[in-house]
This record gives C-alpha cells, sequence and structure tokens, in this order.
C-alpha cells in the first residue's frame, strides 16, 4: 500500500481536491439557485455571474446531448492516467499536477453524469460558455501539460544547441585585421 501511495500521491491528491470543491460547489448551486436563474455576487463585476445550468455535452457547452459517449470517454481517460501516471518522471512536478487536474476534473463530471444525467454548469463569464470547476480544472490541466513539455523540449534542445554552437565556433577560421 505504501508503494502505491508513494507513486501515486500527487495524482490522488490534487484529483481529490479538485472532485471535492467541484462537488461541493456544484451542491451549494444546485441547493441555492433554482434551474436556468441567475445570480451577481459581485455588482462591480457584472460580467461574473453564477448561473444554474446543464450540459449534456462536453466542456463549454460542446456537443450537447453526448453525456454516454463522454462519460465513457472519462473513464478510460481515468484508466489511461492511472497507468501513465508513474511513467512522468519525479522531478516533472508540474506535469504530475498538470495530468492529476485533469483527471479530477473527468472524474468531477463524471459523478454528475451518473448521479444527474447532465453536468451542472455555473460560472459564467461575459460571452464564454458557462463552465464548472472540472472544466476548469480540465482546461488548466492540459494547458498546465503542454507549456511544461514544450519547456522540458527547449531545455533538453537548448544543451545541443549550445554545444552546436561551440563546435561550429572552433572549427571557423581566425581572420587577422593586422595583416
Amino acid at each position: 500500500m505504501r508503494k502505491i501511495l508513494n507513486k501515486y500521491w500527487i495524482l490522488i491528491l490534487v484529483a481529490a481536491v479538485v472532485i471535492l470543491l467541484d462537488q461541493i460547489t456544484k451542491s451549494i448551486v444546485r441547493a441555492n439557485l433554482p434551474f436556468a436563474a441567475s445570480w451577481t455576487p459581485f455588482d462591480f463585476i457584472p460580467f461574473f455571474r453564477i448561473v444554474h445550468w446543464e450540459n449534456t455535452g462536453a466542456a463549454f457547452g460542446m456537443f450537447q446531448g453526448g453525456g454516454v459517449i463522454f462519460a465513457i470517454l472519462a473513464v478510460i481517460v481515468s484508466i489511461i492516467i492511472i497507468f501513465y501516471f508513474p511513467q512522468i518522471p519525479e522531478k516533472y512536478v508540474i506535469m504530475r499536477i498538470a495530468v492529476a487536474m485533469q483527471m479530477g476534473g473527468a472524474i468531477g463530471n463524471l459523478i454528475d453524469r451518473i448521479r444527474f444525467g447532465p453536468v451542472l454548469d455555473f460560472i459564467a463569464v461575459g460571452v464564454f460558455p458557462v463552465f464548472n470547476i472540472a472544466d476548469a480544472s480540465i482546461t488548466v490541466g492540459v494547458a498546465a501539460l503542454l507549456l511544461a513539455m514544450w519547456a522540458e523540449e527547449r531545455k533538453q534542445k537548448e544543451p545541443s544547441r549550445l554545444s552546436e554552437d561551440t563546435n561550429q565556433g572552433s572549427s571557423d577560421p581566425v581572420i587577422d585585421d593586422q595583416a
């Protein structure tokens, strides 16, 4: 058991925090705001609202009616993450957190699909599609993973680029300006 916890503690912790925040916030909205109602908690930020909306598709209201497909995808993605996670070296903390955020978001929305059918979306910012904590976690997780992979790739290419520059510099002829 200890070996599993050592391998997966970041995944378990981050995913659990995301799931907990997602489910608590959705529960608060369900209990306090009727369906299709809207609340502006900050009068000085009128473009930010809390709404009670249901989504039968993917994040941000895309692909409506595909709830069963997205539930199956959430299970598949979660299984892939569980198997892939130990392959990420421990030194790549941002990549590990990003993957855990994606899993937490996928499971948060999966819980809604299993319990209620549609997923509850409640964060409305301007004209952007309504979303929830799970959607935000998936999106931020994907962006963080891509940025971390890009940064790591650049870091790995940097030493080879420096050695190429050094090698090229040593083979250049020396020009004597005094001749």
